[in-house]
This record gives structure tokens, C-alpha cells and sequence, in this order.
């Protein structure tokens, strides 16, 4: 039963108001303590799935959030998921993209609009009980030993002097600074590791291809005379080893969302602090280079009615680059300027390209046909509140992820999740070499499987903190946290951790004492948090799959690390994956379709649900797959299951025109 007390009653005023009026669970810091089972600090997408995971174990639990608004980046303009390979999102993570889906009449939804992701992180927070605290940021922590009493927590919004105090038994940091841990005493890191730390290749320096300027762009404010001075944005750094290790930060920016639909559409205006010399490099750059799209200089990706989620791209573009390498140890005051000051950049680049006469007119029109959204942010003047912070303090734990574990030349055994995403580091720097102005830092290094997060990259080192857990600013090198650090990861790290607390709490241990093996059973017996039924996923090469004709394995492109292929379709060849996991009742079938060369038109496939068969034939051609993803789960229809353990799925190559794979079938239950 959970138990949540404040200290002493609670009087709402009129800011209590209407930070209930922005949640019915929301509350106001006027107490001077709180006490709870279990205190998140850092409202963010790990944040909110920790809460729903703990309070759904009967945890009382207390969400901090020093911003107004829940999500972090997956409500703040990231709808152009940064997926890898879906099998790795499992649990709520993935409830979370299937609950998206609902909204937009499919089986899961990867690229969604901010205020979708907003209303469905209030709604766990809603149905779950945990009690969330706006507006307050971490001013100290106190520790008896190791062990985390209480944090110390100061208003984010007013100058007020009062500072609540909250006690828990156990802490998870869920904030993308790692602020929590620091000010607990936990061991951490900023910047670049260099590669003979951890035995790496591309960490530390790296003066790379990707996003960066072509040869011959002057980086002088009179071009070729090195005596007037660099251009806005150009660091006078020299160029280092490549591997050295430094204290730079990869750059931030703001995912935008924009929108064309003229009815919800507000025009971009020109910012108060304008400064079209920021912008000069652009100007240098397309001068050699002339403009085609607005995609020259933008990875502009729609999203669902008419908006964008907008990236950096190229050379000069959204990131701003060598502008945030304070950020991460910054006050809040510098942290405020540093916000404000990527802001005014991206509002001032958006108005220039739609404004500036040495934009061609063709490229000024089409900016002129985007806006910021009515519906999107409207407590935040339409503008997402959430910079994006790549990468802040990285802890440095029990185990330290790196390239290695990466690429599987390490691989750990205590894994609490899986990471896929490429290796990708934006630029950290803007410097000259050889006259001209060039990027470093980029990194976007791939071709590996999905590998393992170890449980103990999200612990401090037990004589620190006993008492913690760090699922976002997790134990890893600046390489590896590149492959580490989407917000799917998160989390399913987040749900992780909420576990690990709980098993802390019920078995009076230090986190470092709990078992993972622990961990992953209650995972996998209650993936969803709140005891409703877990899917079914055969994959290709489990026993209770049977194969006739000829199947060649495959590695990339699937669900999961391989998959099965019949590349003959002269040859008959079947893959029938039986039932027998999957208990008695009725499900909606799906099969996994990865895209791949010289595939097939068309698919065929045999639902038999131990009496009668049922054929489906799949146009392949008329599926659409989107965002970062290559491939799509094909609904098949509804069967239901027997005990007899008769039923199965088929696909075979009957009637194919090429290559037919044979990937993953899915049974999710009817709720």
C-alpha cells in the first residue's frame, strides 16, 4: 500500500492552482518536507516511466521536475525517433510507442507531434498515483556515509527563499544533467575520453566528413586576411591528434517543430536580438555551394498534420556548435543564458534563411511556408521548452560502457538493456585548418548489433553512493554513450532502474547488492509494469520454429540481431512458427517485414488456428515504412489460440518473384 506524507499540511495557493490545473497529480513546494519510498529527480521520458514503475509496485513516489512539463525531448520537438533496431525497445518504452500508435490508428507509432507525447506522459503519470513536484531545481544533497537522506531543493520559477526538503530510501536521477549525482558525490565525467583510456579508436579528437564544411570556406571576417579576426562561431583552437581527449561537449540544438497548414500556422518574426552576422558562414558557404532545398541545410522530417520535427545537417545548420561546453557544471543562472542564447540562434536562423537577400527567393518562399504551431507549446510562446542536451556528465559507475562493448569485443552478462543506435557524436568544435573553417567531432560509426547495457553503468561505485541510480547520465565513454543516449534507451533504462529500487527497498540493500538476474525476471514476467498481459515473440531461429526448402540466415535490416531468408523462389521453402509459448486466447498476429534488396513483391502467409487455416497474401510493395527504421510489423489478422498447441503462423515463398524472409511473428494478446 502506498504511503506518500507531507510535512506539514499542504496549502495550495494560487500557483498550486494552476500547477494542478496542469495535472490533477501536480503539487506545490510549500512544505518544508517531504518523504517518499522513492524521489526521481528530472521529469524526462526515463523520469516518467521510472514513476509509472514504481508507483505500479506500490511505491509511494515523489517526481521532480524542474522544468513545467513532462518528457523531456520525446515531448519536446523529437518526434523523429531515434530507434536503431526496434527489438531493443521492450517494456513501457515500448508501451509507449504502441499507445502512440493507438492514437494514430496503428500497431506503434515512431514519429508522433509533441502534444500527443505531452498528453500520453501526463496520462501514466495520471493512472500510476506518483505525485509530481514542478518548478523546483536540486540546490544540495545530504548524505549520512554513502547513503542519500534527503535533497535539498530550491524554486526554479521565483526568487524564493524556501528550500523543501525530500527524503527517500532510494534516488534515481533521470535528468540530462546528471545534477542529482554529482551534488550526491558520485564519481563523473565531462567531455571526451582519449582513446588509450579505454582502449578506444574514435573517441577524444576527430576531424571526420560528416557535417562538415567543404574545402575553400574563408573562416576570416575579410576573407584571406588571418589579421581581421575569425567569423562568429569559429573557435581559435588548433587541431589536436586525432584521439586526444579534451573537455568539449557535443553540440546541442533545438529539435523545431514547425508547421505549414496556414489555419495553425503563427509566422516566424524576427527575433528581438537578431544579429545576421552569426550567419555569415552560411552566406560563405552557399556562396560556393548554391542552395536546392531547404534540406541543404536542414534534416527537415514531416511529422503527422502538417509539422516537422527539424535537425541539424551539413556544415552550418541548427547546432551550435562549441556554445555549450559550460553547460554541463554551469549554475542554473548560465545554464538559463546558455538556453536563452541557442534559442535567439535558431529563431535568428530560421529567420534568415526566410528573410536574408542573399537567400535565393525560391529558398525564402519555401521558408516563408512553415510557422511556428498554435497547438504546440502554447505555455512556452509555441517554442519547445527542451534544448537538446546530447550529452552533459556521464557517471562513471561500477562499469564504464565503451566502444568496445559497443562493437562486441566486450560483452557484458549482467544486462539490464539493449542499445543499437550508430555511434554518433555531433560536432564539438569549429576551428581553422589549412585556412579554411572546418567542423570536428562528428562521429557516425555503425554496422553492429544490438548489444547489452550492463546493470552496473547505472550504479556509483558503492563507497560513493548507496543509494542511487543513473539511468540517463550513465557510466560510459563520450563514444559509446553516442550509441547509448536515445530516448527509447532511456527508457527502458528508467524501468529498469524503478526496479532496482524497488528490490533495494523490499530487501534492505544497497543498489549495488541487487542481483540483475532479478531484475530481467521481473521484467520479463511484467514487462508493462501493471500486470497486464505481456506480447508473444517468436523469432526465426527459436526451436518451435520448423523450416522446409532452403533458408539462408541474414544480420541486418531485421528485428533482432539475424533473421532467415529464402532467396530461391524456385524452390518451395516454408517457415512455420508454432504456437506452443503462447498461452490460450486471442491475439492480433503481426509478422516482421525488413526491407532488403532484391526482395520479393509479394508475401504469403498461413494462420492455422488448430482446425482451420486462413491465407493472407501481403502487396510488399504498398507498405510503408518511416522514420529510422528498415523495416515494418505486417498485421495478419486475429487468431485464436488453443491449449492444444496446434496453432501456428507460416510464411512461405509460394508465388514470390524473390526474396522472401522469415524474421519474427508477434502475438499481442487482446486486451
Amino acid at each position: 500500500m502506498q504511503t506518500f506524507r507531507f510535512v506539514p499540511k499542504q496549502v495550495i495557493g494560487c500557483l498550486g492552482i494552476l500547477l494542478a490545473l496542469y495535472s490533477p497529480l501536480a503539487i506545490r513546494a510549500q512544505e518544508a518536507a517531504y518523504q517518499a519510498d522513492i524521489c526521481i529527480y528530472g521529469g524526462t521520458s526515463a523520469g516518467v516511466i521510472a514513476a509509472y514503475t514504481a508507483a505500479k509496485a506500490g511505491k509511494s513516489v515523489l517526481l521532480v521536475e524542474p522544468g513545467m512539463r513532462l518528457g523531456g525531448m520525446s515531448s519536446g520537438g523529437l518526434g523523429q525517433t531515434d530507434i536503431g533496431n526496434k527489438y531493443v525497445v521492450k517494456g513501457l518504452a515500448l508501451d509507449f510507442y504502441r499507445q502512440l500508435g493507438q492514437h494514430y490508428g496503428k500497431l506503434e507509432q515512431w514519429i508522433f507531434e509533441p502534444r500527443v507525447a505531452d498528453s500520453l506522459f501526463k496520462s501514466y503519470i495520471a493512472r500510476c498515483g506518483a505525485r509530481v513536484l514542478y518548478g523546483q531545481q536540486l540546490a544540495a544533497v545530504r548524505k549520512e556515509g554513502a547513503e542519500i537522506q534527503a535533497i535539498e531543493l530550491q524554486s526554479a520559477l521565483t526568487s524564493s527563499a524556501r528550500r523543501p526538503m525530500v527524503s527517500a530510501k532510494v534516488f534515481i536521477d533521470c535528468s540530462y544533467e546528471g545534477d542529482l549525482m554529482a551534488k550526491a558525490g558520485a564519481s563523473y565525467t565531462v567531455g571526451r575520453e582519449d582513446n588509450t583510456q579505454y582502449g578506444e579508436t574514435i573517441n577524444g579528437f576527430q576531424l571526420m566528413q560528416g557535417h562538415q564544411f567543404p574545402d575553400g570556406v574563408d573562416p576570416y571576417v575579410v576573407p584571406g586576411d588571418s589579421t581581421s579576426g575569425l567569423l562568429w562561431g569559429i573557435s581559435d583552437h588548433k587541431p589536436e591528434p586525432n584521439g586526444t581527449g579534451d573537455k568539449k561537449v557535443q553540440a546541442y540544438n533545438y529539435r523545431i517543430t514547425l508547421t505549414n497548414v496556414p489555419e495553425n500556422r503563427i509566422p516566424i518574426e524576427k527575433p528581438a536580438n537578431y544579429d545576421p552576422k552569426k550567419y555569415e558562414l552560411l552566406k560563405r558557404w552557399k556562396e560556393k555551394y548554391p542552395w536546392k532545398t531547404l534540406q541543404d541545410v536542414f534534416i527537415w522530417s514531416r511529422m503527422p498534420n502538417g509539422k516537422t520535427d527539424i535537425n541539424n545537417r551539413n556544415g552550418f545548420s541548427t547546432d551550435m556548435i562549441g556554445m555549450n561546453w559550460d553547460y554541463p557544471e554551469a549554475n542554473y543562472q548560465k545554464r538559463k543564458e546558455i538556453i536563452q542564447a541557442h534559442e535567439a540562434y535558431t529563431k535568428g536562423l530560421l529567420y534568415f534563411v526566410g528573410h536574408d537577400p542573399s537567400v535565393p527567393e525560391s529558398i525564402r518562399n519555401e521558408m516563408l511556408q512553415w510557422g511556428y504551431p498554435k497547438d504546440e507549446y502554447p505555455d512556452n510562446n509555441h517554442w519547445s521548452p527542451q534544448l537538446y542536451i546530447r550529452e552533459a556528465r556521464r557517471l562513471i559507475g561500477e562499469l564504464v560502457m565503451t566502444q568496445n562493448h559497443c562493437q562486441g569485443r566486450e560483452v557484458v552478462q549482467d544486462d539490464i538493456a539493449y542499445a543499437a543506435y550508430t555511434m554518433d557524436s555531433h560536432n564539438c568544435d569549429r576551428l581553422v585548418v589549412n585556412g579554411m573553417v572546418k567542423n570536428e567531432g562528428n562521429v557516425e560509426v555503425g554496422g553492429f548489433p544490438p548489444f547489452p547495457i550492463s546493470y552496473r553503468a547505472i550504479i556509483p561505485k558503492k563507497e560513493e553512493v548507496s543509494n542511487l541510480l543513473v539511468p540517463v547520465c550513465l557510466s560510459a565513454s563520450h563514444i559509446a554513450y553516442g550509441s547509448i543516449r536515445m530516448e527509447p534507451v532511456f527508457m527502458v533504462l528508467g524501468q529498469s532502474a524503478a526496479v532496482a529500487a524497488r528490490l533495494a527497498i523490499d530487501q534492505h540493500k544497497a543498489v549495488q547488492q541487487i542481483s540483475a538476474a532479478q531484475i530481467k525476471t521481473i521484467l520479463a514476467q511484467n514487462p508493462k509494469g501493471d500486470g497486464r498481459p505481456a506480447d508473444v515473440w517468436i523469432d526465426s531461429r527459436d526451436a518451435t520454429v520448423q523450416y522446409t526448402g532452403s533458408w539462408e540466415a541474414a544480420k541486418k535490416g531485421g528485428y533482432g540481431s539475424a533473421f532467415n531468408v529464402a532467396a530461391n523462389p524456385q524452390q518451395l521453402s516454408t517457415a512455420r512458427f508454432l504456437a506452443t509459448t503462447v498461452k490460450k486466447g486471442r491475439y492480433a498476429v503481426y509478422s516482421y517485414y525488413p526491407k532488403l534488396s532484391g526482395e520479393s513483391a509479394n508475401t504469403s502467409f498461413t494462420l492455422f488456428d488448430g482446425k482451420q487455416a486462413y491465407t493472407k497474401n501481403i502487396d510488399l510493395k504498398a507498405v510503408k515504412i518511416e522514420g529510422q527504421t528498415s523495416g515494418e510489423w505486417l498485421p495478419l489478422g486475429k487468431l485464436e489460440v488453443k491449449a492444444d498447441g496446434k496453432s501456428y503462423v507460416e510464411i512461405n515463398n509460394k508465388g514470390a518473384d524473390g526474396i522472401v524472409a522469415a524474421n519474427s511473428i508477434l502475438f499481442v494478446p487482446e486486451e
